[in-house]
Parts: C-alpha cells; sequence; structure tokens
C-alpha cells in the first residue's frame, strides 16, 4: 500500500464483503512478512495469486513480483491480473508472460444480483461476454492458467466455458465458495462440483475455509475437503492458505495442521500431493 494502490485494502469505510471485517489487513503486507508466517510451517514454495492491485496497470504487479522473487526466491509462481474483455487483452498477457514466474490468470467472477456483499466482479455477465470469451481463447497461445473463482450457481455456465478450452488448465479457487452450508445449497455445490470435475483440465483449491466460515472448525470443514476429492480425484486438488485474507481467522501453522488432520487417514505419497505435488504440477513450480 505504501508504493502500490490497492482500492479495497484503502477504502474508507472498508468494502462490505463475506470477508467481514478486514481492516486489520490494511496495512503493509511484505514479503518477510509472509515467510516469517510460513516458513516455520514448512513451506518451500508459493504463488501469488492477484489481489487487486491497480487494475489500471495490471502488468505493474508482476513486474513487482519478480523482482521480489529474483531477491528472495518467493514466490515461485506469480498468477496476474488481465480483464479478459479489453480490446488489448493479448497485448497485456503477452506483457505478462515476459516474466520468468508467470503463470497464468485471475480475474474474479463470482457475482450474485441478490447480495452485493458475495460480488467480487464488477459486472455479473463476463462468462457470457463474446469479448470476455475471446480474451479467454489467448490463454493457451501463452500457455497460461486461469484461476476460477465463482459461486456455486455459476458453476455451470463455467463449466460449459471450460469444456470449450479443453488445452487451458484451470483451476477453482476456494473450493468453490460454499458460502451457504444448508442442504439445499450443499446440493447444489455438490452437482456443480461434479459437472466440473467431469472436465479433465480442471482443478480445485482447497482454501478459504476461514474467509467464508469466520468461525471454522476442522469438522465443519472436513465434508468440503473429503467431497472435493472425492469428486475430482486426488491428482486434481491442492490446499492452498489464502494468507494473509485467512490470518484473519486462523495462523498459518494451525490452517495446515487442520488440512493435515482431515487427510490423516491418507497415505504419505497423497499427502505429499495435496500439500506440494499437485501444486507443483499446475503451476510448473
Amino acid at each position: 500500500m505504501e508504493k502500490h494502490h490497492y482500492e479495497w485494502l484503502e477504502a474508507d469505510p472498508i468494502f462490505d464483503t463475506f470477508i467481514g471485517d478486514y481492516s486489520p489487513m490494511c496495512r503493509n503486507y511484505v514479503i518477510q512478512d509472509y515467510l516469517a508466517e510460513a516458513t516455520p510451517a514448512g513451506v518451500t514454495k508459493s504463488v501469488h495469486i492477484q489481489c487487486e492491485f491497480d487494475p489500471s496497470k495490471p502488468v505493474r504487479e508482476t513486474e513487482w513480483l519478480q523482482g521480489i522473487a529474483d531477491e528472495y526466491g518467493f514466490p515461485q509462481g506469480i498468477v496476474g491480473f488481465v480483464n479478459l474483455a479489453r480490446a488489448d487483452a493479448g497485448d497485456l498477457l503477452e506483457s505478462h508472460a515476459h516474466f520468468a514466474n508467470f503463470r497464468g490468470i485471475r480475474q474474479n467472477l463470482n457475482w450474485d444480483e441478490h447480495d452485493a456483499r458475495r460480488s467480487f466482479a464488477d459486472r455479473g455477465d463476463y462468462l457470457a461476454d463474446s469479448s470476455w470469451q475471446k480474451g479467454f481463447s489467448l490463454l493457451e497461445r501463452f500457455d497460461m492458467s486461469f484461476d476460477l473463482q465463482i459461486l456455486p450457481h455459476q458453476m455451470g455456465q463455467a463449466a460449459s466455458l471450460v469444456a470449450r478450452h479443453p488445452q487451458t488448465p484451470v483451476i477453482l479457487n476456494h473450493a468453490g465458495l460454499p458460502l451457504d452450508r444448508t442442504p439445499e445449497a450443499m446440493t447444489l455445490w455438490r452437482e456443480g462440483m461434479k459437472l466440473l470435475a467431469s472436465l479433465p483440465n480442471m482443478s480445485v483449491k482447497l482454501s478459504g475455509f476461514g474467509m467464508m466460515d469466520h468461525g471454522w472448525t476442522i469438522e465443519r470443514i472436513r465434508p468440503i475437503i473429503l467431497d472435493s476429492i472425492d469428486l475430482f480425484g486426488l491428482e486434481r486438488c491442492m490446499f492452498a492458505s489464502n494468507f494473509p485474507v485467512d490470518g484473519l481467522y486462523a495462523d498459518y501453522g494451525a490452517l495446515f495442521e487442520a488440512f493435515n488432520e482431515v487427510v490423516a487417514g491418507f497415505s504419505s505419497s497423497e499427502r505429499s500431493a495435496l500439500f506440494a505435488g499437485n501444486a507443483n504440477r499446475f503451476y510448473r513450480l
């Protein structure tokens, strides 16, 4: 924030979202802060996912992160931002591609017309927009992946898009954001997850549990994790920290200890895949 513009962190008052009161995050959080939290938990590699850096200068974020990576060795992977509906999306993707650690794009698409607190996109029709779809089609040319952040009711439309681009690796963020835990809502989530899991180029990140459920417990996250693994297969699932956001509701070590407890019955090689191997492969670390 001292050097770069993050509208959501600088807003006064802060934006009203399902994340809750994130005012403790409205400060500088630099690589030394991340390593102090992550290294004791055994983290040896990381991927930085775009976090709403100044959208008018999307490549500046990647340039900044590559400089940090060159000096500190972290992050080993960078996922940046491009509004894929822009006429110059191809030029921006090409500029990102010049940086050694760049791997893919995330453009937040989660949209709820009935609840603005759940909408991180500036509009709800990107998945159906022909200009945006054209931009998405360029990812294959640049050998880039896409981090897909949507809500369960958007999964069907997203599956249609992903099916049309079988050579583009896509990873669903935050287990598909199952914010509602009623039986009906979880049925909708499972049906959407099953549809996405039927596509071989889809994977899923198991993360954001504190952000979604501020009073999370191991027992509350267990069925989401195990159902996701059951649907996608162990080789297409990976744990992620969502830090510093999930740091509002858990410390780094406690979060990964919870993940470890949920999969305690898995073999050593299976746990290694969930905590490291699958991320290494997907993000080419």
